[in-house]
């Protein structure tokens, strides 16, 4: 069985910067995209970043490609989404996911909340 394991979240203050961290523990496994969604209150889940491993290639939403950074270790199964200049409208549920018997992704953390207050 493997899982996703997230931390990182909690309360800030906006203009603030945070580190989540995604590990995938249990047996081992290839992951082939490891990414972050969020999902703020009332809103539906949205695609925030990700990162190819043998593209070694990253992909971003846009309005958050300029303060957000997605980075990691394939070697480690584990991924990293740091956050910069957060505002309260960042406050949601970050969720990470892997990609692993295709590159859809199939495995998903159980969430970690961030709340940024004004």
């Amino acid at each position: 069985q493997v899982q996703l394991v997230e931390s990182g979240g909690g309360l800030v203050q906006a203009g603030d910067s945070l580190r989540l961290s995604c590990t995938a523990s249990g047996r081992t496994v290839t992951t082939r995209l490891m990414g972050w969604f969020r999902q703020p209150p009332g809103k539906e889940r949205e695609f925030l970043a990700q990162i190819a491993w043998r593209e070694n290639a990253t992909y971003y939403r846009d309005h958050v490609k300029d303060r957000f950074l997605i980075s990691g270790d394939s070697a480690k199964n584990t991924v990293f989404l740091f956050m910069n200049s957060l505002k309260p409208e960042d406050t949601a549920i970050y969720y990470c996911a892997a990609a692993i018997t295709s590159r859809a992704y199939d495995l998903w953390g159980q969430g970690t909340q961030v709340t940024v207050a004004s």
